[in-house]
């Protein structure tokens, strides 16, 4: 079974934290892939830019329409997501409660329900 374990990240909070706060969820991000990497779990992962880098699309009336920043306004924003391939969903809230960003923000857990296998 594949899952998204999402991460969210909220400046705010993340401004808060001294450097060595800030580095040692890089490094716990470092040791969660060498864990699921080590157990065969890992899929795949990706780190996204920053909202003000966003371009919202919307097509209403065949009319395109191109926007700066996020579709959803506020604090937090998706920052990035691991793929994993698990035994069960209680497996991959294991997994995702290991991720540094579930001690500051929150990481959702979402099933894969369709693959076309390209990652």
């Amino acid at each position: 079974m594949k899952f998204l374990l999402i991460m969210h990240m909220n400046p705010v909070l993340w401004d808060k934290l001294s450097e060595e706060e800030q580095q040692e969820v890089f490094d716990g991000h470092d040791r969660f892939q060498e864990i699921i990497r080590g157990s065969g779990e890992m899929v795949g992962t990706k780190a996204l830019d920053v909202p003000t880098n966003t371009a919202t699309v919307t097509v209403r009336d065949g009319a395109v329409q191109s926007v700066e920043g996020p579709y959803v306004p506020g604090e937090s924003f998706l920052c990035g997501y691991y793929v994993v391939d698990v035994a069960s969903k209680e497996r991959a809230v294991e997994l995702a409660a290991l991720i540094p960003d579930a001690k500051l923000t929150a990481v959702e857990v979402r099933e894969v329900v369709h693959d076309d296998g390209a990652e």
